[in-house]
């Protein structure tokens, strides 16, 4: 009771003496004029003896039958005031005083239970700002980040003038704090004795003089600043403690003059700027990307820095498209590479980056590297001028490509020569586009141009999409043809080889197997999409030995090589990898084997589709045309004409192909319109969507997907045909065209994946017979001629190793079923003690 009494009387007295004691510990007193001190110290003292006093009047000491009241109040039944009571009635009946006594027993059983209560210390209903709070945690935050020893100030604020001092005398602190980049300690001087320091230029010192100003004085050379006033020329100062901080910026003297006063030789180090230096020449890698390596060193370290590329117009030849004047671009900044870990004083690093997409690749430049400290001072290295590298293309029309890209690229001005050129790259593409998805990609970039040419001057992000929809057309020509297919895969072996040969790690043997997979796979892809052009009565997948070969057979084998380097046997690995080179070599992919070389129902369902895409791409020309002659587009005209009296696009293709748009050899009715020819294709395609050919898979629903995005494209461009939205057809019929093509895609892969699954794809001699063929206990068919085994793949599929846990687990499966013949249980036993 007298905790509680304490603490609830006098709570406001220890709130203000924490609140108090916080602001000195941190320095407030140093910081606020006299004045303000003398205000803020009587009212805290006022306040500090009002709370003490209101305590002293409030509190009383507990007496004891306060005590023993405060104690009854926590047993049940009051029992300590039950046994200070006497008996009132029926004194004189020995049943009364029976039952009183038993009463009385009873509480004081119960009243020799009791123990003294906790004290209830809880005074947030006369706090309800939780000041207390406050105050505490300041005072814990002053204990842990301020100084207690400033209270000992506070003596010295009472006297007039600051005159008087603390009983220890006038005193000061001195320390020295380096820039944070230097990685140097922190110098405190009181523990220095006088003599000469070497400090980091710029450099913070901060001095703290306790006293008069009469007793204790600075003098310093290191700051630049003017000298301080003499003693007579001093402002007048009432502050007992003086703050001074400057940066050291030269050589000099710094002195503490008066009682205890001390004197340093500062001599301060230069911060020399950081150099970079481009050394050797710049490499360019396979892909285009450049490695231009260089040095950058500092007395302390490199922050960071950067490469700053501008065009070096005079060195430009300026010829065909780059005879006009450049559009304006900005200065071509890459980030430096920094260290990540070791020192960053003194270090070497390359700049690896690919601008193989920008306007100036394969342009004369000029490129200057720039390197900043911690002081950001800046260090330049001279300008190499080279030629930006860029990715390279060797194939012809893919190289015209990018240099119309880099014409588009270099100035807008250059949109109509790029589509003159278009125009005539596509005018008569019989062997100089080989790759058709490439020609429709290049029709429909052509289409847009002109379009946009039309509405106006061309647009800067009309601009950017085209330059982006060059780039992958002469991607798609250069990296689609056969021969590199080859060269890539021979180049994934090779190195394949040469990691067995030096003893690779295991993470570079499996991105080298991966990108070996890849490389076949595409190889095996480009092989089938050759021999699909020069037609499908060519004989089976096979290899030197005309044994046939399947792309499980391939992932197996592949499968094998990776088994067996992981194994560690890399001979036997280099040898079946040198086999799989010859066997590849060798290989020749056809459509299939129906016994009579025809199509089958894959085969035509493509050639209806590739139908379909022309249909819509001749469509697509004479909306086209409609749209030059109605904004009365002289180069439109032109580009129907033709050059030099030649047929328009429409008419040139009727001409190479002998046939009109919709392949029926007369052309479409003259008397329809376009809405109404664009509505019968459309009625065509879904036609075509509901009979798609294959088992389900997801190419296969990828092609249905992609039919279907193209039939609303189609029904979009027949709406604008009606409103006679001309340009917006023009779009529709665009994205119709490309969903056509991935479409047309996806269905040759999801063709080209059920053509393993076929049975055998050898005619119909063995038809439905395979079907009464008895089985073995595994579910395999009989081989031909009553031999044991199957001429079926088990191990179908590209994930082989599941098939074979798979079908291991089914062995033990049926091998624990006891309810099967004596016979099939020692065949699965066998089975199982052999695998």
């Amino acid at each position: 009771m007298v905790a509680e009494r304490i603490t609830r009387g006098f709570w406001p007295v220890w709130t203000i003496l924490f609140a108090l004691i916080a602001a000195l510990a941190f320095g407030l007193h140093e910081t606020l004029p006299v004045e303000a001190l003398w205000i803020g110290g009587v009212i805290a003292l006022g306040g500090l003896g009002w709370a003490l006093l209101r305590g002293i009047l409030r509190f009383r000491w507990p007496t004891r039958a306060e005590a023993l009241a405060r104690l009854d109040l926590t047993l049940p039944g009051r029992p300590i005031a039950a046994l200070g009571d006497a008996l009132a009635l029926g004194t004189e009946d020995d049943g009364s005083r029976t039952v009183w006594r038993a009463h009385i027993a009873r509480m004081a059983a119960r009243a020799a239970t009791a123990r003294a209560a906790a004290p209830d210390l809880r005074v947030a209903a006369r706090d309800p700002f939780a000041l207390r709070y406050a105050a505490l945690t300041a005072f814990v935050a002053a204990l842990l980040f301020g100084s207690l020893w400033r209270i000992a100030e506070v003596p010295g604020l009472a006297a007039p003038g600051g005159e008087a001092l603390a009983a220890g005398g006038p005193s000061w602190e001195a320390w020295v704090e380096p820039p944070a980049y230097t990685g140097r300690p922190s110098l405190y001087l009181n523990t220095i004795d006088a003599g000469t320091i070497e400090l980091p230029e710029g450099s913070r010192v901060t001095l703290r003089l306790y006293g008069a100003v009469s007793d204790l004085g600075v003098e310093e050379t290191v700051s630049g600043r003017a000298p301080l006033p003499e003693d007579g020329e001093a402002p007048v100062d009432t502050a007992s403690v003086r703050a001074i901080d400057f940066e050291a910026v030269q050589s000099g003297r710094l002195a503490i003059t008066g009682t205890g006063g001390r004197e340093w030789r500062l001599t301060v180090l230069p911060d020399a700027p950081p150099t970079v230096a481009i050394t050797g020449k710049v490499m360019r890698e396979a892909d285009g990307t450049m490695s231009q390596p260089f040095t950058a060193s500092d007395d302390y370290a490199v922050a960071a820095g950067r490469a700053l590329v501008e065009l070096d117009l005079g060195a430009v030849d300026r010829h065909h498209g780059l005879g006009p004047d450049p559009e304006p671009r900005e200065v071509l900044i890459y980030d430096l590479p920094m260290p990540i870990t070791g020192s960053r004083a003194e270090f070497a690093e390359a700049l690896v980056e690919d601008a193989s997409k920008h306007p100036w690749a394969n342009l004369p430049v000029k490129m200057t590297f720039e390197v900043v400290d911690g002081r950001d001072q800046t260090g330049t290295s001279e300008t190499e001028t080279l030629v930006l590298p860029g990715r390279r293309f060797f194939d012809p029309v893919a190289a015209a490509m990018i240099e119309l890209r880099r014409d588009l690229l270099w100035t807008r001005d250059n949109a109509r020569r790029v589509s003159q050129i278009l125009h005539a790259l596509t005018h008569r593409p019989e062997g100089l586009l080989r790759n058709e998805r490439a020609y429709l990609m290049i029709r429909v970039a052509m289409r847009r141009l002109d379009a946009a040419l039309v509405q106006g001057p061309l647009s800067t992000a009309m601009r950017d999409e085209l330059a982006e929809a060059l780039w992958e057309i002469a991607e798609l020509i250069e990296d689609g043809g056969l021969a590199d297919a080859l060269e890539r895969m021979h180049q994934a072996q090779e190195r394949l080889s040469e990691a067995i040969r030096r003893g690779a790690s295991p993470e570079e043997i499996q991105r080298l197997m991966d990108e070996l997979r890849q490389a076949t796979n595409d190889y095996i892809r480009k092989l089938a999409e050759n021999m699909e052009r020069q037609g499908a009565d060519e004989p089976s997948q096979q290899a030197q030995n005309n044994q046939q070969i399947t792309g499980d057979q391939l992932q197996q084998m592949m499968d094998e090589i990776q088994r067996l380097m992981e194994e560690g046997r890399m001979a036997e690995a280099q040898e079946l990898l040198d086999q799989l080179s010859r066997m590849m070599e060798n290989l020749r992919v056809t459509e299939g084997q129906n016994g009579e070389g025809q199509q089958g129902p894959g085969g035509q369902a493509m050639e209806d589709l590739r139908q379909t895409l022309r249909d819509q791409q001749g469509l697509s020309d004479e909306a086209f045309r409609d749209l030059q002659q109605q904004f009365g587009d002289q180069q439109g005209q032109q580009g129907q004409q033709g050059q030099n009296g030649q047929p328009g696009e429409g008419q040139a293709q009727q001409g190479q192909d002998g046939q009109t748009p919709d392949g029926t050899g007369e052309g479409l009715s003259g008397e329809r319109s376009l809405a109404e020819r664009q509505r019968s294709l459309r009625d065509t395609l879904r036609q075509q969507e509901g009979n798609l050919p294959g088992s389900p898979s997801d190419e296969r629903e990828a092609a249905r997907r992609a039919l279907d995005e193209a039939g609303r494209a189609m029904e979009g461009a027949e709406e604008a045909l009606r409103r006679d939205d001309l340009p917006e057809a023009i779009d529709r019929q665009a994205e119709a065209i490309e969903n056509l093509r991935e479409g047309l895609r996806n269905l040759g892969e999801a063709l080209a994946q059920n053509q393993p699954g076929q049975p055998g794809n050898q005619g119909e001699a063995f038809g439905d017979a395979n079907q009464q063929m008895p089985r073995d206990p595994l579910g395999r068919m009989a081989g031909q001629s009553g031999r044991i085994g199957t001429d079926e793949n088990m191990l179908q599929g590209t994930d082989v190793y599941r098939r074979a846990r798979d079908l291991l687990d089914e062995i033990r499966r049926r091998s624990g079923d006891q309810t099967r013949p004596t016979e099939e249980l020692d065949y699965l036993k066998r089975l199982l003690d052999r695998f």
